[in-house]
């Protein structure tokens, strides 16, 4: 059974970083897309960052050049967020994704969306 841990919420203040960590337990696949996910509350749920086996990641341009997904294996993901903003507020989730066959690019993890195996979520709170 697959099952995604989520740590490393809190509340900081605005300009400030935090660093979410994923815990993977009973994936076994050395092909995979993992990503981080955030929903705020009467929100869409937004596709933050997104990693591939192979290290390549993805960014919602809304993020870029201040968050960095990156992980020490299939069963470790981080998400490093730097310079935070009120508007990143919202509870933060990561999701997992097994493939067979070839390996997924890094646009496949990006455009997948509908991932199979999700955690409980973490909340992130940045005050003004």
């Amino acid at each position: 059974q697959v099952q995604l841990v989520e740590s490393g919420g809190g509340s900081v203040q605005a300009g400030g970083s935090l660093r979410l960590s994923c815990g993977v337990s009973g994936f076994v696949s050395s092909k995979y897309c993992i990503a981080w996910f955030r929903q705020a509350p009467g929100k869409e749920r937004e596709e933050v960052a997104t990693i591939a086996n192979n290290g390549n990641t993805e960014y919602a341009d809304s993020v870029k050049d201040r968050f960095i997904i990156s992980q020490e294996n299939a069963e470790k993901i981080y998400l490093q967020m730097n310079s935070l903003k009120p508007e990143d507020t919202a509870t933060y989730y990561c999701a997992a994704e097994a493939f067979a066959g070839s390996a997924p690019e890094a646009f496949i993890c990006w455009i997948l969306r509908d991932y199979k195996h999700w955690g409980q979520g973490t909340q992130v709170t940045v005050t003004s």
